[in-house]
C-alpha cells in the first residue's frame, strides 16, 4: 500500500479519510456498548450501513466533480441517451408466456 500523505489530499480525500475515520470510532462504540453476544450482529450491521453510505457519499462526490469538470470543458447540454434493451423485456416475456398457457 502506498505512503497517503493528508496534504497531498484534494478536499474531497480529506473529507473521505475524515468519514473512515469516525466511522471506525463509531463501529468501535457500538461495539463495547453491546450487550455480550451481540457483538458481531451489531458490528456487521452497522458496519454494512456504513459502507452503504460510504459508498454513496463517495458516488456522488466523483459525479460532481465530474459534472463541473465537464462544465468547465463546455460538454454539449443534451440529455444522456438511454439504452434501449435488445431484445423483449422480462413484463413482455411473462405476458406472452400467460397467454400461450390461457388457450
Amino acid at each position: 500500500m502506498a505512503n497517503l500523505w493528508a496534504e497531498e489530499f484534494t478536499a474531497e480525500e480529506r473529507l473521505m479519510a475524515e468519514q473512515a475515520v469516525l466511522q471506525y470510532r463509531a463501529l468501535r462504540e457500538a461495539c463495547a456498548a453491546a450487550p455480550q453476544g451481540k457483538v458481531l450482529a451489531i458490528a456487521e450491521r452497522l458496519a454494512v450501513d456504513q459502507g452503504r453510505e460510504a459508498m454513496r457519499v463517495q458516488l456522488e462526490t466523483a459525479l460532481q466533480r465530474e459534472a463541473a469538470e465537464a462544465e468547465k470543458k463546455g460538454a454539449r447540454a443534451e440529455p444522456a441517451s438511454s439504452v434501449r434493451p435488445s431484445g423483449p423485456t422480462a413484463a413482455v416475456k411473462r405476458a406472452t408466456s400467460s397467454r400461450r398457457r390461457a388457450r
